[in-house]
């Protein structure tokens, strides 16, 4: 026969779900999530020119800045992966120098329509080297994929 001390020592199974380990996978996926969503929205939706290249391995501490020439001439400046905003020749200057004395090595990509003239191409070019870039290169899409 039982005695009342050994009844009083039975533990009752506890009917909880232990969180911690749930709580822990949240956080990882919520880095992963905040690491890569920058990376896959370059902002402004262009047709660009498609040839048999390796595409470029991107540093995720050294966003390139990317410029996006439409064929109407227009400039989308897409900054550290915010969305991409339309800039004068002007201001796309005064920002992208601001970016060239915070990284003085920071790569700039130019993005342009398959339909945009090489004059507009240039003129782009010419205006980042006004700022001070030192790192151009052209954005476009391994052959078969666009």
């Amino acid at each position: 026969m039982a005695t009342q001390y050994e009844i009083r020592k039975r533990r009752r199974p506890i009917a909880e779900i232990n969180v911690v380990p749930y709580i822990d996978v949240m956080l990882v996926l919520l880095i992963i999530f905040m690491i890569t969503a920058p990376l896959l929205n370059l902002g402004v939706q262009v047709d660009l020119p498609s040839a048999d290249a390796e595409p470029m391995q991107i540093d995720a501490e050294n966003i390139p800045l990317i410029i996006t020439v439409m064929e109407s001439g227009e400039l989308y400046l897409n900054a550290a992966g915010d969305d991409a905003g339309l800039v004068t020749a002007e201001e796309l200057i005064k920002q992208v120098s601001v970016f060239v004395r915070r990284n003085p090595n920071i790569e700039v990509l130019v993005a342009g329509d398959e339909r945009t003239g090489y004059g507009k191409i240039y003129q782009t070019m010419v205006l980042l080297q006004q700022a001070g870039v030192s790192k151009v290169g052209l954005m476009g899409d391994p052959q078969g994929k666009g």
